[in-house]
């Protein structure tokens, strides 16, 4: 690896330890989540966890804007450690690509690299927010992702032909939950009403695809850990706000196990 890859994450983390000062508002938040959520016992305690999160995210993105040239398809399961994963899930993730998954998951752990990782499993449906500067997306597009990923618009929906291919090439749809949604249930989250998005309970219940519930988490520089439960599987039957509400504990649970590697500086919970 070059000066830059070794370094990347540790280069990110101090852009961010600069700029932490500068945000006095998004410090406070941060801590209040924190608090809130029952994570941290003192307000010492949260601010450590606040300051160490708010570095791990430029860390993160450093890192993975590197790791298509850092992992590779020969090498990329020793950049995983699945040892502590419940053995049915890693089987599902890794070894069945014959079998269309839901990937859920949260602005935790290392959500931007572990797209890149399992993109050598099998194909990748990422849903996610497009870069407004189509210079910045076609570089994007170019440079950060490496095997079959294909980035959807959030804004463009769950359209017809996007269900198709995703059924059809058996590929794992990526699903970050934590975001605010003024259409959600309000549903628990740290043991506060959030409004939640339902779509991955509702893909799940009509179309019967297993669903792996958590994160990857960073362990190591390009080393990264699945930390989750055993699979889950929705029905038709099933009711929509208890499916949901399992996935928000699943990811809280993951969280809380790696608090630092979370995104407590987002507007999550805000007003019904």
């Amino acid at each position: 690896m070059t000066f830059l890859q070794r370094h990347a994450y540790g280069i990110g983390c101090a852009i961010g330890a600069l700029l932490w000062p500068f945000f006095a508002s998004r410090r406070r938040l941060s801590v209040e989540n924190i608090l809130k959520g029952g994570v941290a016992g003192n307000a010492e305690e949260a601010k450590k966890i606040a300051k160490a999160a708010w570095c791990h995210l430029p860390g993160h993105i450093c890192e993975a804007l590197c790791v298509p040239k850092v992992v590779t398809s020969e090498n990329w399961r020793e950049h995983l450690d699945t040892s502590g994963g419940d053995p049915e899930t890693v089987k599902l993730l890794l070894d069945t690509p014959q079998t269309p998954i839901l990937l859920v998951s949260s602005h935790h752990g290392v959500w931007e690299a572990a797209t890149n990782l399992l993109s050598f499993a099998r194909p990748m449906i990422a849903i996610a927010r497009t870069m407004n500067n189509r210079f910045v997306a076609n570089w994007m597009k170019k440079h950060h992702f490496r095997g079959d990923v294909t980035v959807i618009d959030k804004n463009r929906g769950f359209t017809p032909q996007i269900i198709k291919r995703w059924l059809r090439e058996n590929a794992a749809m990526t699903i970050l939950m934590d975001q605010h949604s003024g259409k959600g249930l309000p549903l628990k989250f740290f043991g506060r009403s959030a409004k939640t998005f339902t779509t991955a309970a509702r893909l799940a219940m009509r179309y019967g695809v297993p669903i792996v519930a958590g994160s990857f988490v960073r362990i190591a520089p390009y080393r990264y850990r699945l930390v989750g439960g055993g699979i889950l599987r929705f029905s038709k039957n099933d009711d929509l706000a208890k499916c949901t509400q399992l996935l928000n504990d699943r990811l809280e649970e993951a969280i809380r196990e790696y608090p630092a590697q979370y995104l407590w500086s987002h507007r999550r919970w805000r007003k019904m």
